[in-house]
């Protein structure tokens, strides 16, 4: 079934693209028709493309992995930033810095350093600092949050990327591409789709379009991080269970060698033990009489 219908996807203004004469001819697949000099997107083809992204982001989550969203346009900033933090998801939604995903180290340095100022406000060694430097690093913690305060929990690289509008974040894809990210990306009428795994044919521009995306997405994701708890659920379960096996298993090894033991040390057979005796009242053998050579017979 799908996740989205053809009417709420005309009811958001999805199948609006942008002028004729901005047009990239390589959207043509997804362009119904043309209309007051404005291209219009075939939602019949938007529908499958959301269930097939929904189908792949469904099973990213499932198994554990981010997606990051990025969205730094006014319209979708607020959408974006809500939507993925009410999956748990990581979000850019202010501005991409250079190397985000090509230099994640240098990244991940500067999240370190937000979290060491918050353990000085916390230790108190934050108060025994100068004025003026108690000023400075509020600033740095504040621009610091401000750029990377959403993607303080992805401790390593995504497994995938959510774009809107590709064309204002081209350096964003371009990192994606080259770190073999998957790019899952809503592409108006006048971009090129060629950089973009997963497209999705919508207007990228409307806050309701982008929001009726979204919603499916969000909730596909939704989805797979319940299955993945189910089954995180069942393992606790099941983990009791083989505990009170082992014992068992055990018990009935010990009983093995109980019996084992039991039988090494029981009294050997009656005939067995005559042998052992008799041999010992023999008489021992001379060892000079075994040592005496035997007489020659003289031959006549």
């Amino acid at each position: 079934m799908s996740r989205t219908n053809f009417q709420e996807l005309l009811d958001a203004g999805v199948h609006f693209g942008h002028l004729a004469r901005k047009w990239n001819p390589k959207m043509a697949p997804y362009i119904f028709d043309q209309k007051n000099g404005i291209h219009i997107i075939d939602l019949h083809k938007t529908v499958v493309k959301i269930d097939e992204a929904a189908e792949e982001m469904k099973i990213l989550a499932k198994s554990g992995r981010k997606i990051l969203f990025v969205a730094t346009k006014k319209q979708a900033k607020d959408i974006v930033s809500e939507k993925a933090a009410a999956v748990g998801m990581p979000y850019v939604t202010e501005r991409w810095a250079g190397g985000m995903l090509t230099n994640f180290p240098t990244i991940r340095k500067a999240v370190k350093k937000m979290s060491t100022i918050d353990k000085m406000k916390e230790d108190g060694t934050f108060e025994k600092l100068a004025k003026r430097e108690r000023l400075q690093i509020d600033r740095q913690r504040a621009k610091l949050e401000i750029n990377l305060g959403s993607i303080r929990d992805m401790s390593r690289l995504p497994a995938a990327l959510f774009v809107v509008d590709i064309q204002k974040e081209a350096n964003a894809v371009k990192e994606a591409n080259r770190l073999n990210i998957p790019v899952f990306a809503m592409v108006d009428t006048c971009c090129d789709p060629t950089p973009v795994d997963y497209v999705i044919p919508a207007n990228d521009d409307a806050a309701k379009s982008v929001e009726c995306v979204l919603t499916a997405l969000c909730a596909a994701i939704q989805e797979g991080l319940e299955e993945r708890k189910l089954e995180k659920d069942k393992e606790v379960e099941a983990a009791p269970a083989e505990e009170t096996a082992a014992p068992k298993a055990e018990k009935t090894l010990r009983s093995r060698r109980t019996k084992k033991t039991e039988a090494e040390a029981a009294p050997a057979p009656a005939s067995e033990q005559e042998a052992p005796a008799s041999a010992e009242n023999a008489p021992a053998a001379d060892p000079a009489a075994a040592a005496e050579p035997e007489p020659e017979v003289e031959q006549k």
